[in-house]
């Protein structure tokens, strides 16, 4: 378990750094850089490459319902395209379209901008594409490939800010997977494997506060799928033993559709009986998988004497079918 006071120090750090501009160094170090970079490309080396360098072609409408459909994109890295599968079905995007499409009862076009091997520093791009969709909600997946290009977490996290508003200024609900815990990820060896769980674990809790301050939502990913990878290691990676496979597309699509749902006021929002400060807040999400995170009010106010008041709902996905 990380320490949670120590996480939210960092990731009040790099957020003061990312709203000032420069690197914004975590409490790893700069020599965590050069460890992190040698020992990736062994990982590199391990894990090979995954089918083709990006997903199936998902662009489309779902669900057979009557109606205007409601207009999805889906932004991010290579798990936002769903690398490694070759049916669009088992794609994220098309998940969470056809789950969305199920609460609403209206149909969902899917616009799907994502790029394999994307860093936040890309995600400008993608937003330019998104928004000739006019999307209703927005998610992104973002942050793997952040920690690998070795990029400073402050200026990872201020291109998605800039991402996020964006896509609220023109009118969009906005709900990102926070970085996922590549601690997890088999083929890193040790000290690596430590160095990005911590790593990991301090951009999710920046990204969160981050996104919250831009109007979006945040739904953490840690370590959802570690258990399952863990005791199911050939059935939740794909073939590179680092891209999910088709059922860790599904838990994370299962992870993130109760928030787009909220988002767009389909479904209640729950309200937690007191808020929190957003730095804590987002520590503790960064430790808790399915976690979400989202702007509230504390006596009318917004802001509270350590930050932005937050609630965090322990949103926790149920079993996958067995027959997923």
């Amino acid at each position: 378990m990380i320490w949670t006071p120590g996480v939210a120090r960092a990731a009040r750090r790099i957020a003061a750094t990312a709203a000032v501009g420069g690197g914004g160094l975590t409490a790893l170090g700069v020599a965590t850089y050069g460890l992190l970079y040698a020992q990736g490309i062994l990982a590199r080396r391990v894990i090979g490459r995954p089918h083709g360098l990006d997903g199936p072609p998902s662009d489309g409408v779902y669900g057979d319902f009557a109606g205007e459909p409601i207009r999805l994109a889906m932004l991010g890295d290579s798990t936002s395209i769903g690398l490694g599968m070759t049916d669009p079905a088992d794609t994220p995007g098309v998940l969470i379209a056809c789950g969305l499409a199920a609460v609403a009862e209206r149909p969902v076009r899917l616009v799907a901008v994502g790029v394999s091997g994307a860093a936040s520093a890309e995600l400008g791009e993608q937003v330019d594409r998104a928004l000739n969709a006019n999307p209703e909600i927005a998610v992104i997946f973002i942050g793997s490939n952040d920690i690998t290009t070795q990029t400073f977490p402050a200026q990872a996290v201020r291109h998605l800010q800039k991402a996020v508003r964006r896509l609220r200024e023109a009118g969009a609900e906005v709900v990102v997977g926070t970085c996922p815990d590549l601690g997890t990820v088999r083929p890193l060896a040790q000290p690596l494997r430590w160095v990005a769980r911590r790593w990991s674990r301090e951009l999710a809790a920046a990204q969160t506060v981050a996104v919250v301050e831009a109007g979006g939502r945040t739904v953490a990913f840690a370590d959802l799928l570690g258990p399952e990878f863990a005791a199911n290691p050939g059935e939740m990676f794909g073939p590179d033993r680092y891209h999910p496979s088709r059922r860790g597309y599904l838990q994370a699509a299962y992870a993130v559709l109760p928030s787009v749902c909220t988002a767009l006021e389909l479904w209640p929002e729950p309200r937690p009986a007191r808020g929190e400060s957003i730095y804590l807040a987002a520590a503790r999400a960064a430790e808790e998988p399915g976690a979400e995170v989202s702007a509230t009010r504390v006596a009318g106010r917004a802001m509270g004497p350590h930050g932005r008041w937050v609630t965090r709902l322990r949103r926790r996905p149920g079993a996958l079918p067995h027959d997923a």
